[in-house]
């Protein structure tokens, strides 16, 4: 495939880039479609190969664009498995990638401001002796969430007459109607796809002595057929049609299923055209393909919230969605999500409780009566646009299938500020990471410490969201996503791919790294350096450099210092002003740059521990190497004054000004068992307050440290990381530990 692949790009390289797209999509499906597999009740499976197209795909590992995963295949040759007639073609083909593929092209474009600070290697695949940064660029187009509705309202034959309408209108009047011969193509892909599958569930079918599995797969080869001739009618053909249709078009999210999929359950439900039981049988067997399919980070399913069309059909299958996840068992994927608000169907939010008390890391929980208000005034949309945000991955807001905004940049905010102790050099190598701010010990007040940190997040902030724009500049000259544009708002009408001015709203996401750290840290400079004056600057630095080591009295002065997580007003405030500074920042870069936002996203996914890993000993008293704290929950072990305490200070950075933020909890299970309505009441205070969002693990720490010592017996321990859950015993060993420091309530 990869060969045929590389042969089909070759030939049209010069070609209008949906012809080239669709041509590669033609030598790409339906090789990458695997069998349908035992008990599967849904056709899509995929194995993507080594070479290929696609905007984030999911395992062998994250693809952007066009993609080579060069090592693996050098891999294969260096073990012998490839064939000594094809040594020469790969060779050859490796060569041709290197140059061509997406990524490249991208590093390429790099301005000389970004050549020196960006960091070519990505972030999700740091080796542990990997050179410490603090700004990485990250290479994808993550989030996707098509119009599923659309699609099902339409189904591929309608898709194709709309599509065949723009082609002649934009022959008419001299637009661009190669872009719509390339989604021509890339629907008659679809459709042998389906035949692929269809053909295959018939041998399938005649080939067992099982009656009942036979049964199954005629009547999918049935459903294949009318996804590839007609729009769905039921809640199966529905389902087989939106589950893929999102793998070829490379998305790794589900989306609002309860809005999409809930008319067809409902009326085939209350016609007998499908019972609860057969429709649970088919959610069963997306559950497995998602979890076999998907990483930990992805495969979102959201239910509830504001803005659902039809709200009582969606509850209706929200409930059984919920259904399905108790039914399956625990796991770390899909990433179920509820979305609510005051006045909702109250029984959404009862059966998710009932879940978390039972040890489920899911569903996470999001409150639309502050994210709503929040993402209106953050992506600056209308209220009913911003009823439609939707969060990916590991937190990330975007706007369903109107506004993309792919996380393409990490940023560490506490290695930013190790530098800037240093005057922009790095205490690790010695080489100079970032600006020359200043010697700390020349600062003689707090402010200009602070004005210091500032001018250093913003070069590294500016140089990241120029980034952001470039990749989609570049992404856009290479190739329209035809899949994407196709049911993405606008693209169709303004007869331009996604990222080359077709969608409504391009915009884009940092992640950051570090922050709580980096808050608590200069609180405990202002605190011990500048206002009680219990430790010299020069003092100071002398015992980060040393690890504390000899300078335990040091340690401890800055550990007794503020931490955020109290309800402290002190050490809370310096935490605002530095998330407000951050947030605003880069928000602003839109002003800078052609982006219709960028935002700042407070999440995690293990980078919290990774990136610690290079960054020296902190002014909070963390040694070096460290984890930092995890989203924006205090450092392990730092919350001591209680869950009110705790609450307090979470709820008062802004959520006005950003584009995701995590916040995790951990409860024991005997607290929950003995104390469910004082849970509840935490939860609903929390919220009412102005909690946005709440990632729970309910578990017992006790059985943390068992697992540490005998992790065969405990297997089945699920924990929540920050933007994704795990099986504990998985994990490395640092970020169990960082894990295990967080407090249990």
């Amino acid at each position: 495939m990869e060969l045929k692949f590389t042969e089909a790009y070759k030939k049209n390289i010069n070609n209008h880039t949906a012809i080239r797209e669709g041509r590669c999509l033609q030598a790409q499906f339906p090789s990458v479609l695997t069998e349908i597999e035992e008990n599967d009740r849904l056709a899509g499976r995929t194995n993507w190969g080594w070479v290929g197209f696609s905007p984030h795909n999911a395992p062998p590992g994250a693809a952007y664009g066009y993609f080579c995963h060069e090592q693996k295949i050098i891999e294969l040759i260096e073990r012998g498995n490839i064939p000594v007639e094809q040594r020469h073609g790969v060779h050859e083909m490796i060569h041709f990638w290197k140059r061509e593929n997406t990524k490249a092209k991208v590093e390429a474009a790099f301005t000389d401001k970004m050549k020196p600070v960006l960091f070519s290697d990505e972030i999700v695949s740091l080796p542990y002796n990997f050179k410490p940064m603090v700004a990485q660029p990250i290479y994808r187009m993550a989030g996707v969430f098509v119009d599923y509705e659309r699609l099902l309202n339409l189904g591929i034959p309608g898709l194709i007459s709309e599509v065949t309408e723009k082609r002649d209108k934009a022959k008419k009047e001299g637009g661009d109607h190669q872009l719509f011969e390339g989604m021509l193509i890339a629907l008659d892909v679809f459709v042998d796809s389906c035949h692929h599958y269809q053909k295959q569930a018939l041998e399938k079918a005649r080939a067992t002595t099982d009656t009942k599995r036979a049964s199954e797969l005629y009547r999918l080869a049935e459903v294949l057929e009318k996804n590839a001739t007609s729009k769905p009618e039921t809640f199966y053909e529905a389902l087989q049609l939106s589950w893929l249709y999102t793998l070829m078009c490379g998305s790794l999210e589900l989306g609002r299923m309860d809005v999409f999929l809930g008319d067809f359950y409902v009326h085939d439900v209350d016609n007998g055209i499908i019972t609860e039981a057969e429709a649970l049988s088919l959610m069963h067997s997306i559950w497995k393909l998602i979890i076999d399919l998907f990483r930990d980070v992805d495969g979102r399913i959201i239910i509830g919230g504001k803005g659902r069309r039809n709200e009582k059909n969606a509850d209706r299958l929200a409930l059984l969605i919920l259904k399905t996840m108790q039914t399956y068992g625990k796991d770390i994927l899909p990433q179920l999500t509820l979305r609510f608000y005051e006045g909702m169907n109250p029984e959404l939010m009862k059966k998710s409780l009932g879940l978390i008390a039972d040890g489920f890391t899911f569903p996470l929980l999001y409150n639309d009566d502050v994210l709503v208000p929040g993402v209106a005034q953050s992506h600056d949309v209308p209220i009913e646009e911003a009823e439609q945000y939707m969060p990916l991955g590991c937190g990330e807001i975007v706007l369903d299938h109107m506004g993309f905004g792919t996380p393409s940049g990490s940023l560490n905010v506490l290695k930013a500020l190790d530098i800037t102790l240093r005057d922009g050099l790095d205490n690790i190598t010695g080489k100079r990471l970032g600006l020359p701010t200043g010697d700390f010990r020349d600062f003689k007040t707090f402010d200009e410490f602070l004005s210091a940190f500032k001018k250093q997040l913003t070069f590294f902030i500016e140089i990241l969201a120029d980034h952001e724009e470039l990749e989609y500049v570049e992404t856009g000259k290479q190739s329209p996503y035809l899949y994407l544009s196709m049911l993405y708002d606008d693209c169709m009408e303004r007869g331009k791919g996604i990222f080359s001015g077709g969608i409504r709203y391009l915009g884009g996401s940092l992640e950051s790294f570090g922050s709580v750290n980096a808050a608590d840290s200069v609180t405990a400079i202002k605190y011990a350096v500048y206002d009680k004056k219990l430790i010299s600057a020069e003092r100071l630095l002398e015992a980060l450099d040393n690890n504390f080591i000899g300078y335990e009295k040091e340690q401890k002065i800055l550990m007794d210092a503020p931490k955020y997580g109290n309800d402290d007003a002190y050490a809370d405030e310096i935490m605002v002003q530095l998330h407000d500074f951050t947030c605003n920042t880069i928000r602003d870069q839109r002003d800078r740059t052609n982006l219709d936002w960028y935002l700042n996203v407070l999440i995690n996914n293990k980078q919290n521990t990774i990136l610690g890993r290079w960054v020296g000993a902190t002014a909070d008293g963390r040694k070096a190497g460290g984890a930092m704290a995890n989203g924006n929950t205090p450092s392990g072990g730092n919350d001591k004054k209680g869950i009110t305490a705790l609450i307090n200070s979470l709820v008062k950075p802004s959520q006005t000004n950003h584009a995701g933020t995590v916040q995790n909890m951990r409860f024991g299970y005997e607290f929950i068992a003995n104390n469910s309505d004082k849970f509840e009441s935490i939860l609903d205070t929390y919220f009412k307050k102005g909690g946005p969002q709440a990632m729970i693990t309910v578990i017992n720490k006790g059985d943390l440290e068992k697992a540490l010592v005998e992790p065969e017996k405990y297997k089945d321990v699920f924990v929540r990381i920050g933007g994704f859950s795990a099986r504990y015993i998985d994990l490395p060993r640092d970020v169990q530990l960082e894990i295990l420091s967080r407090k249990t309530y």
